[in-house]
């Protein structure tokens, strides 16, 4: 059993300073030396780090296409991919993984740590040993387990596109609010099956890399103003907006926000209403106050996290710049679990 780890940083891959007592990013032998049990097991291990490592709060989406890149180019020597990286943006890197790499045969399963490898209490070690284990994990015909793209921590394997980060202080710190754990793990790892996305056929891997980032967030608020709006509507080179908006995809009734939303709409601006509930999805209609959304052409995001929704985004625009219809079309469709279509 093969296994490429990937080491892109984060608070896993930290060490202390042993004069100033400073966390700082290990070099590949000190990580290695930290983690004896990776090389003890029956398995071949190889890692893989970026030069430099990075904080996650600096990835930006190269570093997904840069990710994206090496499993498309290993896919074939590795049996699995492990990708340590950074808890504050694993959900939006892993979400974009999933779109970008399609008929996945193989896991890729996202990990990082609370604390740092060389903690005493570290988080890391199970994290990334269990992670490891899944990734290998194969059924009697020789199929993986997991073949998509996760996120493990704290004993539960999520679909990496339905997760967000709910926590900066507990060993907790992703959350999968509207779809179930794919697996626990305890003494043993036990596996929802009937939760899991198995590929159909056998259709060769296909990587989508050409991402547009001209894209902003919109939260709803009570006394937000016209101005606000109309800044960020008329922004430079914007192509796409998420809309974050009251409980069932309701905003406010105030003729001036539906007009600003339709000349958006009119000049080619795809917006995508996403409630502000952490779990639950939109129902555009369903309230009066959220008529004015459909009639201006906001179109649904159902119940897609805004991490996964801003990732999706983001390669939709870019794989199918200038064609409106289809953009808008892949964003309602269901590409890789992300949502439950109503």
């Amino acid at each position: 059993m093969k296994i490429l780890v990937i080491l892109t940083g984060g608070t896993i891959s930290m060490v202390r300073n042993p004069q100033t007592g400073a966390l700082r990013p290990a070099d590949t032998d000190t990580f290695k030396a930290f983690v004896p049990e990776l090389f003890a097991a029956d398995m071949d291990i190889d890692m893989l780090p970026f030069e430099p490592l990075i904080d996650s709060s600096d990835v930006n989406p190269n570093d997904w296409v840069r990710i994206a890149q090496i499993i498309y180019k290993n896919y074939e020597a590795y049996d699995g991919f492990v990708v340590l990286h950074g808890t504050d943006t694993m959900s939006y890197s892993s979400s974009a993984l999933s779109f970008m790499l399609q008929n996945l045969q193989k896991p890729i399963v996202f990990t990082g740590s609370q604390l740092p490898v060389g903690i005493l209490r570290s988080d890391a070690k199970e994290n990334l040993l269990t992670a490891i284990e899944i990734a290998a994990a194969k059924d009697e015909k020789g199929n993986s387990f997991v073949p998509e793209v996760c996120l493990y921590f704290n004993g539960k394997l999520f679909r990496a596109n339905r997760t967000s980060k709910n926590n900066a202080e507990h060993f907790e710190a992703f959350v999968s609010n509207n779809y179930p754990s794919l697996a626990k793990a305890g003494v043993h790892i036990h596996y929802r099956k009937r939760l899991i996305r198995y590929p159909e056929g056998n259709s060769s891997l296909t990587l989508f890399q050409h991402i547009d980032p001209n894209v902003a967030v919109i939260k709803l608020f009570p006394g937000i103003t016209e101005h606000l709006v109309d800044a960020i509507l008329n922004a430079p080179n914007l192509h796409g907006v998420v809309l974050e908006t009251y409980g069932a995809g309701n905003a406010p009734s105030c003729p001036w926000l539906y007009e600003q939303i339709k000349a958006a709409v009119d000049r080619g601006i795809v917006i995508v209403n996403k409630t502000q509930c952490s779990t639950g999805s939109v129902e555009m209609g369903r309230y009066e106050v959220s008529m004015n959304l459909l009639k201006a052409g906001v179109i649904s995001g159902y119940d897609i996290t805004t991490e996964a929704l801003l990732a999706k985004m983001m390669l939709v625009l870019g794989e199918y710049a200038g064609n409106n219809l289809k953009i808008k079309q892949r964003l309602q469709q269901d590409i890789a679990g992300e949502m439950t279509i109503n």
